[in-house]
């Protein structure tokens, strides 16, 4: 089959790779239908992120048709349709019990590397990295979905691959963020980037009651998406991101902040960003927290900060301080898909919020590795990707 595989910093390949096969009494194989190019991706692309190796097939946002199940799986048949949450789950250890299906603790395969990177290893993921499992990702003809009761989304036919693909992603990512920022009908919430991650925390926000929703990028065309999910925009490039919060919360600060960004935050003008930039280039930093440093002063006290952003290693010079004394509440983490895809799909029927609003680019497969370079440097007014096998 063709698979889009990573061969280093920038070099991703479209490749004829084996075709997947049951492994797992509980396997199911599916036949990929649509996938997506995600923000995270990028920071495997720009190798940011340890852990891949040459050959790994990428992606992590897909769906298909079940073509194949294994003897224990009970729940899927061929011919199922299917959205795959990027967190693979197993349904049944203490955690996926809770809903805390993100840190699994039986599918990462790989568990003795992510408890040394992370001090417990988290769940198991598709396409991103042997420190979440090595699992083959899905920008591939075909999927092998481990654990596949639990690690699916069934999905009706009366909605388009392009309706639902996001329910595997970057919708409940988006929706997760403002959940954990227990939103009130007073608040101001003030969401760092407008990538597509950002763009659903911005319908998540308004659809759950904020007074107020702020989005701060500088790509006219992604503010412009914002604009018209109902944000106030802030090019910081234009303008003061401090000034203009200040004057947006009367002199009070936001009272819920969303870091939409992670690692790889491009900020130009700031002392910090420079400094970030010096130490990741001699490799005494791994990423560049701009944005934390930025909401952790903003932030009203008492606040909440989300940061469902990527974050990879280590990062530097940090506000601790102010986040203590201002008692600030600071939530993360990869998102419990499972925990929000009923909610949502439900949403998505009753015409609440159409997801495919955020496709710019639907292309082939085979078109795969040069639209990573032109989703990473923004070209060509993109903002979110869709690849057809």
């Amino acid at each position: 089959m063709k698979a889009l595989c990573w061969h280093g910093k920038n070099d991703i390949r479209y490749d004829t790779v084996p075709d997947p096969s049951i492994e797992d009494a509980r396997d199911a194989i599916v036949k990929v239908s649509s996938c997506a190019i995600c923000g995270s991706d990028l920071h495997l692309y720009d190798h940011f992120i340890p852990g891949m190796e040459h050959g790994d097939v990428m992606g992590h946002e897909f769906m298909g048709e079940v073509v194949e199940v294994g003897a224990d799986t009970k729940r899927l048949k061929v011919g199922d349709r299917v959205v795959v949450p990027f967190t693979i789950v197993c349904g049944e250890c203490e955690q996926c019990r809770r809903g805390n299906f993100s840190v699994c603790e039986r599918s990462n395969r790989n568990k003795a590397l992510g408890d040394k990177a992370f001090g417990h290893a988290t769940a198991g993921l598709f396409g991103y990295t042997h420190l979440t499992g090595g699992y083959a990702g899905g920008q591939a003809e075909y999927v092998r979905v481990p654990f596949a009761d639990t690690t699916h989304v069934k999905v009706p036919d009366s909605l388009s691959d392009e309706q639902v693909l996001f329910l595997g992603d970057i919708f409940p990512t988006g929706w997760q963020a403002v959940v954990q920022c227990d939103i009130q009908p007073t608040d101001t919430v003030a969401i760092w980037g407008a990538g597509p991650v950002g763009q659903f925390c911005v319908r998540s926000a308004v659809l759950l009651g904020a007074r107020q929703v702020v989005c701060i990028d500088r790509v006219p065309e992604r503010l412009s998406m914002a604009a018209a999910g109902g944000a106030i925009t802030i090019d910081f490039d234009e303008e003061s991101v401090l000034e203009r919060l200040e004057e947006l919360t009367h002199g009070k600060g936001p009272e819920k902040c969303i870091d939409a960004v992670g690692l790889e935050a491009h900020a130009t003008r700031s002392l910090d960003s420079m400094y970030d930039r010096a130490k990741q280039a001699v490799m005494l930093e791994t990423d560049r927290p701009h944005v934390l440093r930025e909401m952790i002063y903003v932030c009203r006290p008492a606040g909440v900060l989300s940061v469902p952003g990527v974050y990879g290693g280590l990062v530097d010079k940090l506000p601790f301080g102010a986040l203590m004394n201002k008692g600030l509440t600071l939530r993360t983490g990869q998102t419990h898909v499972r925990r929000w895809t009923d909610d949502l799909l439900r949403r998505i029927e009753e015409g609440q919020i159409d997801p495919s609003f955020v496709i710019t680019h639907t292309v082939g497969l085979e078109q795969g590795p040069d639209m990573y370079r032109v989703f990473r440097d923004k070209l060509d007014n993109c903002i979110k990707v869709v690849l057809k096998p």
